[in-house]
């Protein structure tokens, strides 16, 4: 069941996403958009762009919904764990507080929050490396906007920035200072929090997904060779895609570093780490945000993974509890990666629904009642 939305398309490329899955167990759900039938959500209005950037897809969404006044309160848990790998490959960055991470450098009138899932590969040197200079990267080193208004200008803006924080940083993973091998790389999946504006950005097969109202809303798309419109731009650069991976060596299509796979720079490859972006107004409806790396959602389906962590924030009201569940969740379903989870919360969980109390079973009569009753009976 996908949840109904009114789609606004400016193609620049003439394709459109169908993503083919990879052969998962029947368990598993594979729908770009899940929804509970026990908790329809609201059709919201979804515009979609697409435009093309050193001849890779770029793809920025944004989704709104008319809502009351809402100011999100941010908390956030994490957790990794090696799984059955010989080593841990991934990294994380996890900010609630960008004003007091950052200092004088932050400007903005709206308090702000970052996260980032660094998913390596061929060696955890990109994605160390990725998580040790994210601040300096995305920020520090970046020509944020400085305006006070957050507007749309404003957004496209930051989305601009951000884009060319993903290049600049694949860039600097060749760069012989970093010490990264070039048979070494990362997927990138970072969230910022601005306000109620929710900006993720997306280089990989991590994921996002949004829970609102108990439903589960995929917020950013995997870069798989599976994925119709990968196959599509990968081929037409001249790449290949043999046995489900890209030139039949890896298995995503879009990642930082693994620079003997891509072309001199400025040269359109099949292997890029543009990255696509995807916007969200938050409301009141949306209680929280999941980050994971694909050794999570290759056992585990949207809806069971809100399902799982909204749960436990019922019970707990703890993000990083939860986090680690969902860790253990995968490990479970028998998960063969690296796993890594982040949970955002943006408001505290509602109380369970509370249960109706019942009826006294005796009631006292009036004395005028009593009185009636008594003639009622027999030998009065």
């Amino acid at each position: 069941m996908v949840a109904e939305a009114d789609f606004t398309c400016h193609p620049n490329v003439g394709v459109q996403y169908l993503c083919v899955p990879s052969p998962t167990p029947a368990n598993i759900e594979a729908d770009f958009y899940e929804v509970s039938a026990a908790a329809p959500p609201t059709a919201t209005p979804i515009s979609l762009e697409l435009s093309r950037r050193e001849s890779a897809l770029s793809c920025s969404t944004s989704i709104q919904s008319k809502t009351k006044k809402f100011s999100p309160r941010i908390c956030s848990g994490s957790d990794t764990h090696i799984g059955s790998r010989s080593s841990n490959e991934d990294e994380h960055v996890q900010i609630d507080d960008l004003c007091a991470h950052l200092g004088t450098i932050y400007k903005w009138s709206e308090s702000g929050s970052f996260y980032a899932v660094f998913d390596g590969h061929g060696g955890a040197d990109a994605a160390a490396y990725m998580k040790n200079n994210a601040t300096k990267l995305f920020f520090e080193d970046a020509e944020l906007p400085q305006t006070s208004d957050i507007d749309e200008k404003f957004l496209q803006d930051l989305e601009s920035c951000h884009r060319k924080s993903f290049l600049l940083a694949d860039r600097a993973l060749a760069d012989e200072n970093s010490a990264v091998d070039s048979y070494c790389g990362t997927t990138a999946l970072t969230a910022l929090v601005l306000g109620r504006n929710l900006l993720i950005a997306n280089a990989g097969d991590s994921r996002a997904v949004l829970c609102r109202r108990g439903v589960a809303i995929q917020l950013s798309q995997d870069h798989r060779p599976s994925c119709q419109v990968e196959q599509k731009r990968v081929e037409d650069l001249g790449g290949t895609i043999e046995d489900g991976y890209l030139n039949g060596e890896l298995a995503v299509t879009r990642a930082l570093g693994d620079w003997y796979m891509k072309l001199p720079f400025g040269s359109a490859s099949p292997l890029t780490a543009e990255p696509e972006f995807q916007r969200t107004f938050l409301t009141e409806e949306d209680e929280f945000l999941i980050l994971g790396c694909d050794g999570i959602w290759d056992v585990i389906s949207n809806q069971d993974a809100v399902r799982l962590v909204r749960r436990e924030l019922r019970h707990h009201n703890d993000p990083q509890h939860c986090a680690k569940e969902l860790i253990n969740e995968a490990l479970q379903r028998g998960t063969r990666d690296n796993v890594t989870a982040i949970v955002v919360c943006f408001s505290s969980p509602k109380s369970q629904d509370s249960v109706p109390s019942e009826r006294p079973r005796f009631r006292l009569l009036s004395e005028e009642a009593q009185k009636k009753l008594r003639g009622l009976l027999p030998g009065n």
